[in-house]
C-alpha cells in the first residue's frame, strides 16, 4: 500500500496538533518492476487556515469501449497534458457479424494522441480486457503496467502476433503505485473469477478517481485474500472525485455467491458420478474453478487431463507462475485417456458458452478427435452463458443429452458462481467511497442504468451521475462535470488475418447471401451489343437448378430481352447493362418466389 505523507501541524499555540497518519506497512517491490513503480506518497489533505482553495485542474475520461456492450473494455484519461490506458480488452462477434472472429475498439484517437500516453495499466487478464492489446500495440509502442499472471496471458498474446520482447511489461504488486505523468495509479486488489485482479485509484492534480474493474466482494475466495475494502474506506475518507464501478450484475439482487459454495457442489457430483467419467467445461481463464477441481480429483483419486488449446495455453502458464498446484502424477495427456477407466478420470474442457470450435461443442457434435462422449459420462457446464450465448448452450446441451450423457448446468445446481458483484455488493462500493460523481461502467444500456439507480437510492443527485456511450468524452471537475465533443470510436472487425477490412457494407452482403442466396449470369456480347453466347444462369443458396428448370429458362429470356432492348436504344456502357439485367431479373425473381437473392451479372465481349 502506497505511503501517505504526513501532514505538518501548525506553529501557532492556540491550535491543536494534528497526529500523524499511521504509516501502513510497505509491500516489497517486485524485481520485474521498472523504476516507474514506486510507493508514491500521496498529497496530504490538510491546509493553513487563511489560505484560499485551490483552484484544481480537470480530469477527462474518453470512454472508447465498455459501456452499452459486454467487453471491448478501453478507458482513456487525461490531466494537465498526460494520458493513461486503462484496459484494452476485444469482444466476441454478434449473430449477425457473419465470419467474423474477433470486435476491437478504434485505435484512431489513441494513435493521434500516441506522444501524450504515458502507459496502459490493466485491471486483470480476461480477454475483455486484454484481447485487443497486440493489435493496438503493432500501432503504437507503450509501456504496459500489471500484475505478474495479468502480464503472463499478455506475453503470451504478444508471442503470438510476433511482438515477444518488443513490448516493456512492468509487473505490479497490489498496494503499489504506479507513476504516469502528473498521474499516480493505486493498484487495489479486488475479488474476481481469475486471480491478479486489481482496481485502480488514480490519483490526479484534479482529485482521485477510483475505478473497481471487474470485482466482487468474496469473503472466502478460492485463490488469495478478500478485496481490500479497507483501502476503498480510506480512500472514501480521503476524498473521491469520481466512482467508475463494475455494472455486470447490477440487475441481480443480493450478494454474489462465494466460491466456497462452488467447492460444495463439487463434491456432492463427485460422489453421484462415482461410476461415470467425469468431464467439467469452464472458462480457461477462471483458474481458481480448475484448482477446484482438481483438489476435488484428488481426493476421489481420480487423474486429470486438459482438453482446448486455450486451456492448455493458461494452465501451463498458471502452473509455471505458480497459481495452479498440481500434485505429482495428476496431471495426464488426452491421448493417454482411454487407458484409464471411465470412473477414474476427469477431463476439464473449454467450450461452456457453446462455442462453435471449442472442445466441448465438437464432442457434442461427435467431432473431437479424442474424444467420444456417450452414456457412460458425467458432464458440468460450469459457467454461466454470455447474454446472447443461451441457445448455443442450449444446443450443445441437447446434442450431448441425446447422445446418453448425464448433464449438469447452472440453472440445476451451484456449479457456477459469478465473478461480478450483486446490487448489495455495488451499495457497499458506493457507500464507502463516497464518490462526488458516479459513473457507471462495463454493460448493456440496461445494466448501466440500474447501477445508476442504486447510486441514486444510496443518496447521489441524478445531476452527478452520468450514464455514457462509446465516444463520450466527460471532464471531471471539483466544480462541475460535463460532457464534451465526442472523439472516434467504434468497432473494428478482425476476419482471418483481415484487421479492419470488413465493414458494414462487406456484412450487409453476407448478410443478403446468407439469407436469399446468389444467381450469376454469364453472357458474352458482340461490339453491336447482340447477344453471342449465354446466357448461362448459376444459382448458389436461392434454388436447386435442376429442380427449378422452368424458373431459370424464363429468366434466361428476361436477360436476353434486357440486352436486346439496351441494343435497340444503342445503349453500350457496361454498367447500364448490368444495371438493367439486375433490375429486369429482380423483379421477376421476386414475383416468381418472393425472394431477393444477390445478382451478379458477368458479360464478356468479343
Amino acid at each position: 500500500m502506497p505511503a501517505r505523507a504526513e501532514e505538518t501541524p501548525e506553529k501557532k499555540p492556540e491550535q491543536p496538533r494534528r497526529r500523524p497518519a499511521k504509516r501502513p506497512a510497505q509491500p516489497k517491490k517486485p524485481q520485474q518492476a521498472e523504476p516507474a513503480v514506486e510507493q508514491a506518497a500521496k498529497p496530504a489533505r490538510g491546509k493553513k487556515r487563511g489560505q484560499p482553495p485551490v483552484k484544481k485542474p480537470s480530469i477527462k475520461a474518453y470512454f472508447l469501449g465498455g459501456l452499452n456492450e459486454i467487453g471491448k473494455n478501453f478507458t482513456l484519461y487525461e490531466c494537465e497534458g498526460d494520458m493513461l490506458i486503462v484496459d484494452c480488452g476485444m469482444a466476441f462477434p454478434d449473430e449477425d457479424m457473419l465470419g467474423v472472429d474477433l470486435v476491437l475498439p478504434d485505435f484512431t484517437f489513441v494513435e493521434r494522441n500516441a506522444d501524450k500516453i504515458r502507459g496502459i495499466v490493466l485491471t486483470h487478464g480476461h480477454e475483455d480486457h486484454i484481447g485487443a492489446l497486440p493489435y493496438l500495440l503493432k500501432r503504437v509502442n507503450l509501456p504496459i503496467y500489471g500484475t505478474m499472471l495479468t502480464l503472463g496471458l499478455v506475453e503470451g498474446k504478444l508471442k503470438e502476433h510476433g511482438l515477444a520482447g518488443k513490448v516493456k511489461m512492468n509487473v505490479v504488486k497490489p498496494g503499489q503505485t504506479v507513476k504516469l505523468g502528473c498521474m499516480n495509479v493505486e493498484f487495489i486488489h479486488v475479488n474476481h473469477s481469475i486471480p491478479d485482479a486489481v482496481g485502480f485509484a488514480i490519483h490526479s492534480p484534479a482529485g482521485t478517481v477510483v475505478y473497481t474493474g471487474d470485482f466482487k466482494i468474496d469473503c472466502t475466495p478460492a485463490w488469495g485474500e478478500m478485496i481490500d475494502l479497507g483501502r476503498f474506506a480510506e480512500l472514501g475518507n480521503e476524498g473521491v472525485l469520481a466512482l467508475l464501478a463494475d455494472s455486470t450484475n447490477a440487475e441481480r439482487p443480493g450478494y454474489t455467491k462465494t466460491e466456497q459454495m462452488v467447492d460444495n457442489t463439487f463434491e456432492n457430483l463427485f460422489k453421484r458420478a462415482e461410476k461415470k467419467r467425469i468431464i467439467i467445461a469452464t472458462f480457461a481463464s477462471n483458474i481458481s474453478r480448475v484448482q477446484q477441481i482438481i483438489n476435488c480429483a484428488v481426493r476421489y483419486g481420480r487423474k486429470v487431463a486438459l482438453s482446448g488449446r486455450s486451456m492448455l495455453n493458461v494452465m501451463g502458464i498458471a502452473v509455471e507462475m505458480g497459481y495452479l498446484q498440481v500434485p505429482d502424477g495428476v496431471l495426464i495427456d488426452i491421448d493417454l485417456l482411454n487407458r484409464y477407466p471411465k470412473e477414474k478420470v476427469v477431463l476439464i474442457t473449454t467450450g461452456s458458452q457453446g462455442e462453435p470450435m471449442s472442445a466441448l461443442t465438437r464432442m457434442a457434435f461427435a467431432d473431437h478427435r479424442k474424444v467420444e462422449v456417450g452414456p457412460g459420462d458425467f458432464i458440468i457446464i460450469s459457467a454461466r452463458p454470455i447474454p446472447g450465448n443461451e441457445k448455443t448452450v442450449g444446443a450443445v446441451v441437447d446434442e450431448l443429452l441425446k447422445r446418453g450423457c448425464e448433464v449438469i448446468y447452472e440453472s440445476m445446481y451451484e456449479v457456477h458462481v459469478s465473478g461480478h458483484a450483486c446490487q448489495e455488493e455495488l451499495k457497499i462500493i458506493q457507500g464507502i467511497t463516497k464518490p462526488k460523481y458516479f459513473i457507471p461502467v462495463h454493460g448493456e444500456q440496461k445494466h448501466l442504468r440500474k447501477n445508476a439507480g442504486l447510486a441514486a437510492s444510496m443518496g447521489m443527485d441524478s445531476s452527478r451521475i452520468y450514464i455514457g456511450d462509446i465516444g463520450d468524452v466527460v471532464e471531471l471537475n471539483q466544480d462541475y462535470m460535463k460532457k464534451l465533443t465526442s472523439v472516434p470510436a467504434g468497432r473494428i472487425l478482425v476476419d482471418g488475418l483481415g484487421v479492419g477490412d470488413v465493414g458494414s457494407i462487406v456484412l450487409r452482403d453476407r448478410k443478403h447471401l446468407a439469407e436469399d442466396g446468389l444467381i450469376v449470369v454469364v453472357c458474352t456480347i458482340d461490339a453491336s451489343g447482340n447477344v453471342v453466347s449465354g446466357p448461362d444462369v448459376v444459382s448458389r443458396g436461392f434454388v436447386y437448378v435442376r429442380e427449378a428448370e422452368p424458373l431459370i429458362d424464363e429468366a434466361k429470356k428476361r436477360v436476353v430481352a434486357a440486352l436486346e432492348s439496351c441494343s435497340e436504344h444503342h445503349i453500350h456502357e457496361w454498367g447500364a447493362l448490368k444495371t438493367r439485367i439486375k433490375d429486369e431479373l429482380s423483379r421477376f425473381l421476386y414475383e416468381r418466389t418472393r425472394r431477393s437473392p444477390m445478382i451478379l451479372p458477368i458479360i464478356m465481349e468479343i
